[in-house]
């Protein structure tokens, strides 16, 4: 064991010996950098067995060089060609990375040789490489034999081969096969097997050379695909094949210009030629010459030219028994040896032509005639045949030549002929078309042209008739006005048998049915007459027109001819208004009571019927005890007092009087030509409202002789209490809602009902005690008062009234009869109206305890009280 040990660590130390000696060794040597083998598909080492696909596009860092020094010096690279090489790569020295800068094409060169390096400043090393250049699928199939031109005999049979295409692809493995196909339009008579490229007639198929001489198939040669730049791409190439058929004697001759006709005129001689035909072989590439003959048809009254086809008249036309002859002729191809081989049949029509040497012409009873005449009333029924009209029209020709139209130039279309296209003869008809066009009162005759005018011929012979309709007259007309209405205007002063207008209806009809004859009727016509012949329209001798009465009439007039026929007209007369009516005052003693500040107003009426005649002004023309205290509205009649005056005090301090009754001329004038008026006396109250009556009672004082504006106010004062009632009430009930109280329910205990109904009592009658507030001193009146009548307009010289004080005014509801007021030692007292509608019973409420209970209780409670107010007066 131990001498086991002791060789171990003499083989050591030997090691060790060795190991220092080599390092001195390499310490005295430099060695040269080498270059890194890591073999195929590395993208570093030395290139060895590297390949690049040739769509490798430029500038792409295809290859890391990779090595190193022994001694651990930093290494440089490079890259050489040979002179003349191209150079496709470059190197960067200092990380060995290789781009590529040119184009790679494997077809031009498939292998690229240069040389890399690798140094490390003292020692350089230089190896030999090759790079690969791998294929992409970048090339199309080229065609070796195509475009080609080739020659094909029509009568090839179906399936053979005509021809075979070769094309090749540069491009290795499957982007290097090449597939044939035909395209599609050009592939109904040839099929081309896809990988040898044979070209052969499709089976079933046949060629033909009268139908296509030459054949044009577009071969396309498309490769088996291939990778470039990463996707897959298949690529084709197209190429044409023309095909010139080759023809055969395999088709009968041909007639050219078909169909064929030709014509016999009546003037033609034997010898004359008819018509030439012309066929040809059908195999045009090598034809053979025709020859013609008849079949059949011909009559033996025609010939043909065996060689020139023409044919030709043998007999005079007289002769030819039929008008139209079809004969077959026959055109046979001729061999070189004079055989007769295939032929071909036609048919040539043959027409025995009628010159046209007739014009149409029109003839009557007797023979021919230009001039046809006829006389019938005026709008006979349409569709009527016009019977005494005998027309025929005849062209001697024969076929197209004796074919003409027919036609009616006139006014326009009232009449139409039958027929219309006429052959050789016809029996002319003539009809009524439009019946109301034949109007005696427009055309007392009528004049037509009757035209006959060849169609198809050259000539376009034509002849023409005068047809004259004498028209008849017939009663066909009612008589009309010249106006639908008529508006007159007549005086009311005009008297009796006054012309009022003058109506005018005509009837165009002759003799006594155009004689027109007037009358009138209608609610309005009873006032008024006509003349029958002259529709003159005047007044009834005993009419009285009066505007105020009526003014406005209307009726119907009628005009009516012999035989009953009429029409109407409506008038409309206005009477005018004349100024005869003065205006009146409803009474020639008017009393007013004035309160101071407000205005009191008189009324006059003018019962003339039109402005400005029943305009009427207001003027003052006297007034007593002083002149000059009023003014009055001239066109509405209010009279107040100056401006100036403003209480009793002035009034008083003018007259020197504690009386404040005045007397007052008033005068109502029209503004007619000649103007009226009438005057009337007014006496006027004046007063000035107390401070116990406040702004109400100054009211009710003012307004004592317009009842229904008192009731109007109060009607308005116990609506806008209902309203506010309601609103309050509704306001309780939804704070009452909203906070969830109970009230307590309150018992109203009512007095039995006297009567079963309210008894609303007149609020404007007052008690004693409240009347003397607004109680006014007064004068006693004298019962009768006489006025003298200043205005010679009215009719009575005097008047004499009884001033009665006016009744109060009425409550909303049914008031009870005024009172009866008794005219002696009588106090006037003015109605005034209170916080209440009815006097309140001597045990009154206190105010204070009545503000602060729900209004809806005290309406309740007011409204018992009223009733037992009433219930105790």
């Amino acid at each position: 064991m131990a001498s086991f040990f002791r060789m171990k660590n003499e083989k050591l130390l030997n090691l060790s010996l060795l190991f220092v000696f080599v390092n001195a060794c390499f310490a005295q040597a430099d060695f040269a950098p080498y270059f890194y083998d890591n073999g195929p598909y590395s993208d570093n080492g030395n290139l060895a067995l590297f390949s690049l696909s040739e769509d490798t596009p430029i500038g792409t860092q295809i290859y890391y060089l990779n090595g190193t020094d022994p001694e651990g010096h930093e290494v440089r690279y490079g890259l050489s060609v040979d002179p003349g090489s191209k150079e496709y790569f470059r190197i960067n020295p200092k990380s060995g990375s290789i781009t590529l800068v040119e184009k790679l094409d494997r077809e031009k060169q498939d292998s690229i040789d240069f040389n890399i390096s690798i140094t490390d400043g003292k020692s350089k090393v230089v190896e030999k490489v090759t790079i690969f250049v791998m294929d992409a699928n970048d090339e199309k199939p080229e065609f070796q034999n195509l475009p080609a031109i080739i020659d094909v005999v029509e009568t090839a049979e179906s399936g053979s081969s005509i021809y075979k295409v070769e094309a090749v692809d540069r491009d290795t493995g499957s982007g290097g096969s090449v597939t044939y196909y035909l395209q599609t339009p050009q592939s109904n008579l040839f099929a081309i097997d896809r990988h040898s490229g044979v070209l052969r007639i499709k089976s079933g198929e046949t060629l033909d050379y009268e139908k296509t001489k030459t054949h044009f198939v577009i071969v396309i040669a498309k490769d088996g695909g291939g990778n470039f730049n990463g996707k897959e791409q298949f690529l084709s190439s197209s190429s044409t094949l023309t095909i010139n058929m080759i023809d055969a004697q395999d088709t009968p001759p041909s007639f050219i210009g078909t169909p064929y006709f030709g014509y016999v005129y009546e003037v033609s001689k034997p010898g004359s030629e008819i018509f030439t035909v012309s066929a040809e072989d059908g195999d045009v590439g090598n034809p053979n010459p025709v020859q013609y003959s008849f079949d059949e048809g011909d009559d033996g009254v025609f010939g043909i030219n065996e060689t020139s086809g023409c044919i030709s008249l043998l007999s005079p036309p007289v002769y030819l028994k039929r008008e139209i002859f079809n004969i077959k002729v026959r055109a046979s191809e001729v061999s070189p040896e004079g055989q007769l081989l295939d032929y071909g049949v036609t048919t040539v029509v043959i027409r025995v032509v009628d010159l046209n040497n007739n014009p149409p012409t029109f003839y009557g009873e007797n023979g021919p005639q230009s001039i046809f005449e006829l006389t019938m009333y005026e709008h006979p029924p349409e569709g009527e045949i016009l019977r005494g009209l005998k027309i025929t029209v005849n062209d001697s020709d024969q076929g197209a030549n004796a074919k003409f139209n027919l036609r009616l130039i006139g006014p326009g279309r009232m009449l139409r002929v039958v027929p219309q296209t006429v052959l050789n003869e016809a029996q002319v008809t003539i009809l009524v078309e439009d019946s109301a066009a034949m109007d005696y009162e427009k055309h007392h005759f009528l004049t037509y042209k009757l035209l006959a005018m060849e169609i198809d011929t050259p000539e376009r012979f034509s002849a023409t008739a005068d047809i004259v309709i004498h028209l008849l007259d017939t009663n066909d007309n009612a008589p009309k006005f010249s106006l639908d209405y008529y508006i007159a205007r007549i005086p009311e002063n005009s008297p009796g048998g006054s012309n009022v207008v003058s109506v005018t209806a005509i009837d165009p009809d002759s003799g006594p049915w155009g004689e027109v004859k007037y009358s009138i009727y209608g609610s309005g016509a009873e006032l008024f007459l006509i003349q029958p012949t002259s529709g003159i329209i005047y007044t009834q001798p005993w009419a009285s027109l009066d505007a105020e009465v009526r003014s406005k009439y209307n009726f119907y007039v009628k005009a009516e001819d012999a035989e009953g026929k009429y029409s109407l007209a409506e008038v409309f007369v206005t009477v005018l208004d004349l100024n005869d009516h003065p205006p009146a005052f409803n009474d020639n003693f008017l009393e007013k009571t004035m309160v101071i500040g407000a205005p009191v107003k008189i009324e006059a009426v003018d019962d003339d019927a039109e402005v400005p005649n029943n305009v009427i002004e207001y003027a003052i023309m006297k007034a007593e005890p002083d002149n000059n205290i009023f003014d009055i509205n001239t066109d509405t009649g209010e009279i107040k007092l100056k401006s100036y005056i403003k209480s009793m005090a002035i009034i008083q301090n003018i007259t020197k009087k504690r009386d404040c009754s005045w007397s007052l001329v008033v005068q109502a004038r029209d503004r007619g030509q000649p103007s009226f008026s009438t005057t009337a006396v007014v006496k006027i109250d004046i007063t000035e409202a107390t401070k116990e009556g406040g702004p109400l009672g100054s009211f009710l004082l003012q307004n004592k002789n317009n009842p229904m504006q008192i009731i109007g106010m109060l009607a308005g004062i116990i609506g806008l209490m209902v309203v506010v009632t309601v609103i309050i009430s509704t306001a309780t009930f939804l704070r009452n809602k909203k906070s969830n109280r109970i009230l307590p329910t309150r018992r109203v205990r009512r007095r039995p009902q006297r009567q079963p109904f309210w008894n609303f009592r007149n609020p404007l009658k007052t008690s004693s005690t409240t009347g003397e507030k607004f109680k006014i001193k007064e004068e006693e009146q004298e019962p009768e008062v006489n006025v003298e009548n200043v205005n010679c307009n009215n009719n009575s010289p005097s008047v004499v009234r009884h001033w009665i004080p006016p009744p109060p005014p009425c409550a909303p509801s049914l008031p009870p009869p005024p009172p009866n007021y008794i005219h002696k030692d009588r106090q006037w007292t003015v109605p005034t109206v209170s916080t209440s509608v009815a006097p309140k019973p001597r045990k009154k409420l206190n105010r204070q305890d009545t503000v602060n209970k729900a209004l809806v209780s005290e309406l309740k409670m007011k409204l018992e009280q009223k009733r037992m107010a009433s219930n105790f007066t």
